[in-house]
């Protein structure tokens, strides 16, 4: 997955404005899919979308393993469903962490089976049948909100309060998956993750919704793990990788360097081992995110440390509110 091009985050341009008639046409496109919604296949138990309106990363997958956590509490078996991104496996698949790798299922799907069992299907239509032989109480589909072949029951929309939605064009003129009044029309809640300044910011420029909103934030898992003065090399390939630098600054890490990578980027051998001599060079720490130690080749999984991050729900009274209408 490549970066997602500045131009989206900035004031319309000629390039945005040049590229409009193209984003119609993708838009009327995804508006052409859910207008099949209504030959969607119905789950006998209740499917929660965790999805996004914005290409790119979002922070879904803090939220699908927070509220794996939250129904967990609530005493509901949680099944997650995925497309597994980047994953090699072309037939649904229950992931197994023992012997499945990031390369056959993808990263995402890996770090989340921690928490509830995922399965991975190319298409999640396909997946269900796997998923809900899982005897769940509530099927958790990470992504797909724009996918019309699962009816869901509750649909979540993640959006990074800082970057919002952009200049509100869809693909290729700006970051929209579908115009931005149909998606939130069709979405539940939209959970907006950042820091109370991004919040604010965000509120500001779309006062629209906000009966919709709850906020979160994504912090850093504290294991005590002496972060403060610790000579860093820090590496990710996540979508937006300076937000995991600041978080490793904010603890006190001093990061002799910072690797960006594409977001999903394979951590091939030539790479590792590039980062490793560096990190020799420079006498410092290799560190990258949860995410990214699911692609670790075996023989640096030892070397490289890993920050967990995990996501803190301001107030969970929307989303319980939703679950007990759902008998959850």
């Amino acid at each position: 997955m490549v970066r997602t091009p500045q131009f989206w985050h900035q004031p319309r341009g000629v390039l945005a404005y040049s590229l409009w008639p193209l984003g119609w046409f993708y838009g009327a496109a995804t508006a052409w899919r859910q207008s099949r919604a209504s030959q969607a296949l119905q789950a006998p138990c209740p499917v929660i979308c965790v999805g996004n309106i914005n290409a790119g990363g979002t922070g879904k997958t803090p939220v699908v393993i927070a509220l794996a956590e939250h129904l967990k509490q609530r005493g509901r078996r949680v099944v997650a469903l995925s497309r597994g991104y980047g994953g090699t496996n072309a037939t649904p698949t229950l992931v197994d962490p023992k012997r499945h790798g990031a390369a056959e299922v993808g990263d995402e799907p890996l770090l989340i089976s921690a928490f509830c069992p995922v399965v991975v299907a190319r298409k999640r239509v396909e997946g269900l049948a796997l998923a809900l032989a899982q005897n769940p109480d509530v099927i958790l589909m990470d992504d797909g909100f724009q996918d019309p072949t699962v009816r869901k029951d509750f649909s979540v929309v993640v959006v990074n309060a800082a970057l919002g939605f952009g200049n509100g064009f869809c693909v290729p003129a700006g970051p929209l998956r579908e115009p931005l009044a149909k998606g939130l029309a069709r979405a539940d809640l939209c959970l907006l993750i950042g820091d109370p300044a991004a919040q604010r910011r965000f509120a500001a420029l779309e006062p629209g919704h906000a009966h919709l909103r709850v906020e979160g934030q994504i912090k850093p898992l504290l294991t005590g793990m002496p972060w403060q003065g610790l000579p860093v090399l820090a590496f990710a390939g996540i979508a937006h990788p300076e937000k995991f630098f600041a978080t490793l600054r904010d603890l006190g890490a001093n990061l002799l360097g910072c690797e960006a990578l594409s977001d999903h980027e394979p951590l091939s051998l030539p790479l590792m081992k590039r980062l490793a001599a560096k990190a020799r060079a420079l006498n410092a720490q290799l560190v990258c995110t949860e995410k990214d130690a699911a692609r670790l080749p075996a023989q640096y999984q030892r070397d490289v440390l890993a920050l967990p991050v995990r996501l803190e729900i301001k107030d969970w009274s929307k989303i319980d509110n939703k679950l007990v209408n759902l008998g959850l």
